[in-house]
Parts: C-alpha cells; sequence; structure tokens
C-alpha cells in the first residue's frame, strides 16, 4: 500500500485547517494575556469569550457555565475531587461505572485512600451500564457519580440521560447544592452525539479539544450554574476563581472553532461514519474477527446502542499488539486501546469490566475513525492490510506450532 492509513482518531486527530490558523493568529497577532486590561489584553479575552460562546452554543448552555482547563483528565479531575470537596460536609460515597477513563478511576481511588466509599459500577457485555446496580448503590451519602457518555474503547453509548432521570427521581427534593454531583466524561461524544447536558440531568461534562480536530492541551468542562465544585488550581482567579493560571489563549481559540464546526457538520458525519464502521465490522467479521462491544444502532441523535466511530475486535489466538506491529508494517495505524494506558501490560479494564477473559481482552484491536480526516477508500485499504496481516500471523503461529 502507498499511502499510511490512520485510524487511532480515538486518541487524537490532526488539527483541522482551520483550527490551525486560528492558533496561528492568536499567537502571532492577538498573544496579549486575556487578563491584562490595555487593548492587546481585551483582543485575546475577546477571543476566549468567543471561544466560551461557541462551546455554550454546542451544548445549549449558557457561556459563564464553561470553564477552561488545560484538557480533559482536568476536567475529570476537577469534576471527582472538587465536586466530593463540595460536599464533604455530608456526602462519603462516590459511584463510578467500572469502564471510565483512568481520569475518573485514579482520583476516585485517591479519595477512598482518603476514607471516601467508592463503589465501581458493573456494566454488561457489551459495557453498557447496569442501571438496576446503580440504583441500588444511590443513597444520601453519594456526593458524585461519574459515567461517561461514550466509551472510549468499545464505542459504547451509555446511557446518561436514564441515569439523569433516576437522580432525578431519588434526589429531586433536594436542592440543587444538596444533590449528587452527575459527571460525564463526553470526549468521545463531541461532533458525533447531540450533547444536551441540562435536558440529561447532568452536573457536569468535560469535553477535549484535540478529539474533534482542536490542539492538544485543551478541554473544558461544562458546570450547572446552580453548582459548585472546589477548585483544584489556585491563584489569579482566572476562570471565575474556577481554574486559576493564564489562559490558553490560542489553544482556547482554536477550540471554540474546531467545536463549532464539528458541531456543523455532525448530522451528515454521523451516517458516514457508521456506514464506514459498518463495512470494517463485516469485512472484519469474514476474516475472523470477533466484535467487542455493541452493534451500530446509534443515530447520533438517541443516547442507545454505539458510537459511530469506534470499533474493537478480536481475533483468537493472536494478541493485539502483535497484530498492531503487523498492521504497522503495512503502513496503517491502530489502537489497542486506550493511548493513555497503551504502555500497561495487563488487559484492559474496560474490556474485563464487559466480561471478557484475560486471553480475548489481550488479543483486541481498536480502530477509530475522524468524519473528516479519514477517506472512504481507507476502509477497504484498511481491510486489506487486515487479510495480509492475519495471512503472515496465522502462518507464523502454524510454523511454530509444526
Amino acid at each position: 500500500m502507498s499511502e499510511e492509513v490512520y485510524l487511532d482518531h480515538a486518541a487524537t486527530s490532526p488539527v483541522r485547517p482551520e483550527a490551525a490558523e486560528v492558533v496561528r493568529r492568536l499567537m502571532e497577532e492577538e498573544w496579549g494575556n486575556p487578563s491584562s486590561v490595555h487593548r492587546k489584553g481585551l483582543e485575546a479575552r475577546r477571543a476566549v469569550e468567543e471561544a466560551r460562546q461557541q462551546l455554550a452554543a454546542v451544548l445549549a448552555a449558557e457561556p459563564r457555565e464553561i470553564t477552561f482547563t488545560s484538557g480533559a483528565t482536568e476536567a475529570d479531575n476537577l469534576a471527582l475531587l472538587g465536586g466530593a470537596a463540595a460536599r464533604r460536609g455530608w456526602g462519603r460515597k462516590i459511584l463510578v461505572s467500572a469502564v471510565e477513563h483512568e481520569a475518573i478511576l485514579q482520583p476516585a481511588a485517591r479519595l477512598e485512600r482518603e476514607g471516601w466509599e467508592v463503589e465501581r459500577l458493573p456494566v454488561d457485555r457489551e459495557g453498557r451500564l447496569r442501571l438496576d446496580r446503580l440504583e441500588a448503590a444511590l443513597d444520601e451519602r453519594v456526593a458524585v457519580v461519574a459515567v461517561m457518555l461514550v466509551n472510549n474503547e468499545l464505542g459504547t453509548v451509555e446511557p446518561v440521560d436514564q441515569v439523569g432521570a433516576l437522580l432525578a427521581r431519588r434526589f429531586g427534593h433536594l436542592a440543587p447544592a444538596r444533590r449528587p454531583l452527575f459527571h460525564v466524561d463526553a470526549v468521545q461524544g463531541l461532533g458525533k452525539i447531540r450533547l444536551r447536558p441540562r435536558a440529561w440531568g447532568v452536573g457536569s461534562m468535560a469535553l477535549s479539544a484535540h478529539k474533534v480536530g482542536g490542539p492538544k492541551g485543551v478541554g473544558a468542562i461544562w458546570l450547572a450554574k446552580e453548582l459548585r465544585v472546589e477548585p483544584l488550581l489556585l491563584g489569579g482567579g482566572q476562570e471565575r476563581g474556577l481554574r486559576s493560571g493564564t489562559e490558553n489563549t490560542a489553544g482556547i481559540a482554536a477550540f471554540g472553532r474546531a467545536a463549532e464546526l464539528a458541531e456543523a457538520e455532525r448530522a451528515e458525519a454521523v451516517g458516514r461514519l457508521a456506514a464506514w464502521r459498518e463495512r470494517l465490522i463485516r469485512g472484519l467479521e469474514e476474516l475472523g474477527g470477533r466484535l467487542n462491544g455493541p452493534r451500530p444502532a446509534s443515530d447520533g441523535e438517541r443516547l442507545a446502542g454505539a458510537a459511530p466511530h469506534i470499533v474493537n475486535v478480536g481475533f483468537p489466538g493472536l494478541r493485539g499488539e502483535t497484530l498492531l506491529h503487523a498492521l504497522e508494517a503495512e503502513g496503517v495505524y491502530v489502537s489497542t486501546g486506550s493511548a493513555c494506558t497503551a504502555s500497561r501490560p495487563e488487559p484492559s479494564h474496560v474490556l474485563l469490566a464487559a466480561g471478557l477473559e484475560p486471553a480475548l481482552a489481550q488479543g483486541a484491536v481498536r480502530l477509530s475513525l475522524s468524519p473528516w480526516a479519514t477517506r472512504a477508500e481507507e476502509i477497504d485499504a484498511t481491510l486489506a492490510a487486515f487479510g495480509r496481516a492475519l495471512a503472515m500471523l496465522r502462518g507464523a503461529v502454524g510454523e511454530v506450532r509444526r
């Protein structure tokens, strides 16, 4: 194959040209400190506030509910640790789904070491949260509930709207500040699903720029205006005191532009991605692959089924890392799961939580598509590369066994 194919967009995607142009303009022309009160500062402030309005429009939210961070990891940490700190007067319990990103699981583990009760809620074989187990775990001590919108390894769309409704029934009689904070990591949902956190009963939502064609190192948290979390960073009081530190003006402005574009293109992109995902699943199963996670069912508007851009598949008898490198030799780039845990030798906690045997979990590879950077011809090229890589690896295994 003459051209390389990159299908690891759940890890990161190339920066959109429109976002890169915003970065260039802010860094070369509007480089002031947005906290300064002279003209250069006001130019930078306008860029930050425009991005805040762009993100708010995507979420059907108010601009003042958007706080910019260094990425989704910081946003997730702020929700878990800051949400717990704001509720420590009565809350001593944290509920997280077992398939959350480490940006949620690690702060939850820290809280557990500090004496909080942490319950990791089970999922079904498609990675979907068991609502009955969530309902059984709810009591007056719960301070934070965290459930991601789209699982980053399986592509499972979690029923966050049903979680929100369940929490409203259970705690709706309490004042907003006395209710548990319901946090949603929506990193893989932005640009693929119509995000409506307030309508879903969500209290806070984490977002990341580089998953939608913005730069790395920029994220945001949406926090409902009636709720409160304790800041993790103290200093100059930027971002209304919730996140001190000089704003990454160029990155924030590019994030706003990238999110705006992703939302504008979303409806058309979802149909295209879903068709490619179905083609990949069919072709990989013809090669002996076993799909991990749900089959396509989402139209991008409903919270059900699978996201349109992630495929997780395993080939019994082969290790995912071995297959990954064989595909790399063919010029095709995929992953074995989350990029944030790629260096760990143990099987994915997500796949184990979904009931896969460790050997099958270690054989998984993830393919993830981009609405703007993936081309139709790359789907068939990828399947052809899989065919050659599998033939080579299965031949090698046969030689060893003989």
